[in-house]
């Protein structure tokens, strides 16, 4: 009753209804009643023993003034990631209120400005040329990747356009050359603050790295669209790399309906964890593709037993196996069998994060329909099957 009827609004759905039954089955069972019956691993936080009111006041008093994740039924890693969010909300606001004019005899705000924004244009690529790439790749029936490589190209273009114009005239404002206009002023204040500015934020993909570490992420995905169009369709995609994931994870579907002749309803993705692999896989699949990038929060993939589990300690993201993404016609779902105790919530993400459950087998058979793969920086957690 008490996980089943709840209200408040913190559970929205099945998934998280699911985590307070598990969480609550450690607590509302018939073992309580059992002298000595631990509710966490540790055996800090048990049933209390005692016949005086004061036997009870000392053990409340000798728990945890902070009470430990486990408590909660998480891992011990959740106490490193809510210090982490404590401290970046720290450092947020402190950057907020930094003053805005500088002092002493080092360099001022302007010209710590000028000097970032001319490193940041000297390292952004050149546009692609769409036509020379359309020439290459034409759209056909049978490669949808084609028509993949050229939108992206598109999207890349549109972000790369926008952060030369802005850098090139901003670094003219601060010199008094052109007129500082309200988007180039605050494309002048984020960079000082090392934030991704909102004019390029706008025409860019979904990510929460700070501008020095977006700055090389957009490099290293411009060079890999970039060794797409001069080497061919790669053997592993990054997955992450891609501006618009969803229209690939399609046109994967789509080859494969078109070269069975099936209708492209009735096709949907199956997923193998090829753990045998590396990145440096010669070739791809016959049908669908292998993925590579993707990172595991709150756990990690056990190599020798081919299963998920739980994170090591103090290791907040692993990174997954390359994935098979392998299309099936009228693909059934597998069932598993029920989680015994929560161990925290799993999360993959690739720019956000999605929620996978424990396989049975090498043969993963993950309980995402293609829809829900294709969800881009949206978060869902679920518990851990353990």
């Amino acid at each position: 009753m008490c996980s089943e009827i709840n209200y408040g609004g913190r559970v929205t759905d099945d998934k998280d209804r699911r985590l307070i039954n598990n969480l609550l089955e450690s607590f509302i069972n018939e073992n309580v009643l059992m002298e000595g019956y631990q509710f966490s691993d540790s055996g800090v936080y048990k049933v209390a023993e005692g016949e005086t009111i004061k036997d009870y006041q000392d053990y409340i008093k000798g728990l945890p003034i902070v009470p430990n994740p486990e408590i909660f039924g998480l891992h011990e890693n959740a106490d490193i990631t809510c210090d982490l969010g404590e401290t970046n909300s720290l450092f947020a606001t402190v950057l907020s209120i930094q003053p805005r004019v500088g002092g002493g005899t080092g360099l001022s705000r302007e010209e710590v400005v000028s000097k970032l924004a001319q490193e940041i244009l000297d390292k952004t690529p050149p546009v692609f040329d769409t036509d020379e790439v359309y020439k290459k790749y034409p759209t056909r029936h049978d490669e949808s990747m084609n028509t993949v490589l050229n939108q992206e190209c598109l999207r890349y273009n549109s972000l790369l356009a926008i952060m030369k114009v802005s850098l090139q005239n901003g670094i003219k404002a601060l010199k008094g050359l052109v007129v500082m206009s309200p988007d180039l002023e605050a494309v002048t204040s984020n960079l000082f603050d090392n934030i991704v500015p909102e004019l390029w934020a706008g025409k860019a993909y979904p990510s929460l790295k700070p501008l020095s570490s977006w700055v090389t992420d957009l490099i290293e995905r411009v060079t890999f669209i970039q060794n797409w169009i001069e080497k061919g369709n790669p053997a592993c995609y990054w997955i992450s790399g891609f501006f618009f994931p969803q229209a690939f994870l399609t046109g994967t579907l789509q080859n494969f309906a078109r070269k069975m002749l099936f209708s492209i309803d009735t096709v949907s993705f199956s997923f193998r964890v090829m753990d045998t692999l590396t990145d440096a896989v010669p070739d791809g699949p016959t049908d669908g593709c292998y993925i590579r990038r993707l990172y595991l929060e709150g756990g990690r993939w056990d190599y020798a037993a081919h299963v998920l589990d739980e994170s090591r300690p103090k290791e907040l993201y692993t990174e997954m196996p390359i994935i098979w993404l392998k299309p099936e016609q009228n693909r059934i779902k597998q069932e598993f069998g029920k989680q015994h105790r929560p161990a925290g919530a799993m999360r993959l993400s690739w720019t956000g994060s999605r929620s996978w459950s424990r396989p049975d087998s090498l043969s993963l058979s993950l309980t995402l329909t293609h829809s829900e793969l294709c969800v881009h920086a949206g978060i869902y957690s679920t518990p851990v099957y353990k």
